[in-house]
């Protein structure tokens, strides 16, 4: 399974959002400057992210993006939904019921497709993978990871860019 860049975009803002102090926010310019992206790309997936209730929008001058709720509360599932949506990555159109070993009738096919069901089983897994990491876990584990160099010019950067509330 792929997934768009959009996902690793969004999860990195989420992230970097969620490192910021109190009721801090930066720009939709400025957080694709932070993470060298296309500000108009990164806009659609910051505001599909504001749709689904993982960031806060806020106009004007002093606007721009924040979460909208605790950072231990967003799962990477949920920056996935937001971005990606929710539809299943594997789709089965029943294959197995065309070509010339077709039979006209649904007795002959009692059970689901045993492919769609296996696929659908490693999704799910996935699935239930990605909703117990949560930002609040994969900030801690950026924080006692991070190389102090990184910290510091992240530091500067984020008191130059930030958006008080007023």
């Amino acid at each position: 399974m792929k997934l768009s860049d959009g996902v690793e975009w969004a999860a990195h803002c989420v992230l970097l959002l969620a490192a910021l102090p109190g009721e801090a926010r930066l720009s939709g310019g400025a957080l694709a400057e932070f993470h060298g992206v296309p500000e108009s790309y990164l806009l659609k997936h910051l505001k599909a992210l504001a749709k689904n209730g993982i960031l806060a929008s806020f106009p004007g001058p002093a606007g721009g993006y924040g979460l909208a709720k605790p950072p231990q509360d967003i799962s990477l599932l949920d920056i996935v939904h937001a971005v990606e949506g929710t539809t299943p990555a594997f789709r089965c159109s029943e294959i197995r019921q065309r070509g010339p070993c077709a039979v006209d009738d649904p007795k002959a096919y009692p059970k689901p497709c045993g492919i769609n069901r296996a696929m659908l089983r490693a999704e799910m897994a996935y699935r239930e993978a990605l909703q117990t990491e949560t930002i609040s876990d994969l900030l801690t584990d950026f924080a006692a990871s991070v190389d102090p160099r990184i910290a510091v010019l992240g530091q500067a950067w984020a008191t130059q860019n930030i958006r008080n509330v007023v």
